[in-house]
C-alpha cells in the first residue's frame, strides 16, 4: 500500500463519519481512528450561534429576533457558567485519546466528585495508540466536576476535571 492508497482510505473514513477502520493485508496493517463527528459538532454549535448568527441576523430577517433570544440565553448560560468556574482550576488533557476514569472495567473509578486529590494523584487515563497514559493532578483540591464522559475520545488541552483549591 503506497502513501496515496493510505490518503484515500484516510479521506474515505472521514467521509464516512465512523470512528474506526481496519485495514489488513498479508504484510501490512493499518487502523484509522477518528473521534465521532456528533460530538465535535455540538461543542461547537453554541459559539458559533452566539458570536455570528445573532448580531448579523438580527436587523437583516424577521426569523433572527426569534433565533437570537436562543443564542442570548445560551450566552448568559455560558457566562454564569464561566464565573461560577473562574474560581477552579480546570486539568486538561496533555494528549489526544480516549478518556477513562477507571484503571480497568471492574475497578473503581480514580476520582469522583468531592474527592480529595493531591499533586501527583492520578485522576484518570488516557488511552493513545494502545498505550494507557496516566493524568496525574497538578494541584490539591476537591474535585467539583467532571467534564468528560467514561469511555469517549478526547482533544489535546479539552478540560476533564474542575477542581477547587480552596
Amino acid at each position: 500500500m503506497d502513501i496515496r492508497e493510505i490518503q484515500n482510505l484516510i479521506k474515505f473514513v472521514s467521509k464516512a463519519e465512523v470512528s474506526e477502520v481496519k485495514y489488513k493485508t498479508k504484510d501490512f496493517e493499518i487502523t484509522i481512528k477518528t473521534p465521532l463527528a456528533g460530538n465535535e459538532v455540538a461543542a461547537v454549535l453554541p459559539q458559533q450561534v452566539y458570536h455570528t448568527a445573532a448580531p448579523v441576523a438580527a436587523p437583516v430577517t424577521p426569523v433572527a429576533p426569534v433565533a437570537q433570544p436562543i443564542a442570548t440565553e445560551s450566552a448568559a448560560k455560558t457566562e454564569e457558567t464561566t464565573n461560577d468556574d473562574s474560581k477552579f482550576v480546570t486539568i486538561k488533557s496533555p494528549m489526544i485519546g480516549t478518556f477513562y476514569r477507571k484503571p480497568a472495567p471492574d475497578k473503581d473509578a480514580f476520582v469522583s466528585v468531592g474527592d480529595e486529590v493531591t499533586e501527583g494523584k492520578v485522576v484518570c487515563v488516557i488511552e493513545a495508540m494502545k498505550l494507557f497514559n496516566q493524568i496525574e493532578a497538578e494541584v490539591k483540591g476537591k474535585i467539583v466536576k467532571i467534564l468528560v464522559d467514561d469511555a469517549t475520545p478526547v482533544e489535546y488541552d479539552q478540560p476533564l476535571f474542575l477542581v477547587d483549591p480552596a
